[in-house]
């Protein structure tokens, strides 16, 4: 399939996922954990000539998701009062810093999973803002975390996936009131696939 068409087949599927509000703003209530998480979460395929080449689901960890996922996290725990405070506060705190993206990746070929690899990986992750400037991230980190904890946080993590935390720096407005699309891209010498947040 050629890369145009396949970008063409992702653009449409995106097309149906539900929007979110792209805003900076912490939420004034927080909802369910686990329908924030799939709202904030997408997901693509690029498929070679034979077989499934990469497989990609993102979870965008925007105000509204670590609003929940403290929440989630306190009440586990059984944190009250200041202790349960403390942890909003710590999560709204992280939601200032670098815009950060849990990356869930499946490859056929297992040495091609090396997001990790920085400059050095077969793959090239971006952010194109609303004018599809590119940004590249800081950082990628292997989230070297337990499968079974991973996939409580995150249900897209599957049983062969490698999951990663990208942050990106906050030079440019990603979130806030103008604020339509959030695309990220993930490419390489084999195709690319490309997941978007849409604004309501």
């Amino acid at each position: 399939m050629k890369l145009a068409s396949l970008f063409l087949v992702f653009a449409i599927a995106c097309a149906s996922e539900p929007r979110v509000r792209l805003t900076e703003d912490w939420p004034a209530s927080v909802g369910d954990y686990e329908d924030i998480t799939e709202a904030w979460t997408r997901k693509a395929t690029l498929r070679g000539q034979y077989q499934e080449a990469v497989e990609l689901a993102a979870t965008f960890k925007s105000p509204e998701w670590r609003a929940a996922h403290a929440v989630k996290d306190a009440e586990a725990r059984g944190l009250v009062g200041d202790a349960r405070a403390q942890r909003l506060a710590q999560a709204r705190a992280e939601a200032a810093g670098p815009y950060e993206i849990q990356l869930m990746v499946t490859t056929w070929d297992r040495r091609e999973n090396d997001l990790d690899r920085g400059k050095r990986s077969v793959w090239r992750i971006a952010i194109l803002d609303d004018q599809g400037k590119e940004i590249e991230p800081l950082e990628i980190v292997k989230d070297k975390r337990p499968n079974m904890t991973l996939r409580a946080e995150f249900p897209a993590h599957g049983d062969f996936s490698t999951a990663y935390v990208v942050r990106f720096a906050r030079t440019a407005a990603l979130l806030g009131p103008s604020a339509k699309q959030i695309r990220l891209r993930m490419s390489g010498e084999r195709g690319g696939v490309q997941v978007s947040w849409q604004s309501p």
